[in-house]
């Protein structure tokens, strides 16, 4: 594992930041989804990697309580606010995406 030092810390901690408030702020535009079908990856998983690395260091955080910490909102509130419903395409493309970035094997 690689030891980073309180410099390297603190500026990885402010581009997280940054592209939290990128993604929650000024492209709430951006669907999960089509992160997901492109990047292989959206909000919901930077939220689950927020709780495996509390997990590592021993803090237990639940699924909607890192959520909620990394939407600064509930999924529901979310939901409402900013999500729209998924065509056929796009569903299709998310169960490939998926199956390939968080089942992998």
């Amino acid at each position: 594992m690689t030891e980073y030092n309180q410099q390297e810390i603190e500026l990885q901690a402010a581009a997280y930041r940054r592209l939290q408030k990128h993604l929650m702020q000024d492209r709430t535009d951006v669907q999960n989804i089509d992160m997901m079908n492109l990047a292989g990856f959206c909000r919901n998983c930077l939220s689950r990697w927020y709780q495996e690395a509390a997990a590592d260091r021993g803090i237990e955080i639940g699924k909607m309580e890192a959520r909620e910490l990394f939407y600064g909102m509930t999924m529901d509130e979310w939901k409402a606010n900013y999500q729209t419903e998924a065509t056929g395409a796009q569903q299709d493309a998310f169960t490939v995406a998926f199956e390939e970035n968080v089942n992998k094997p």
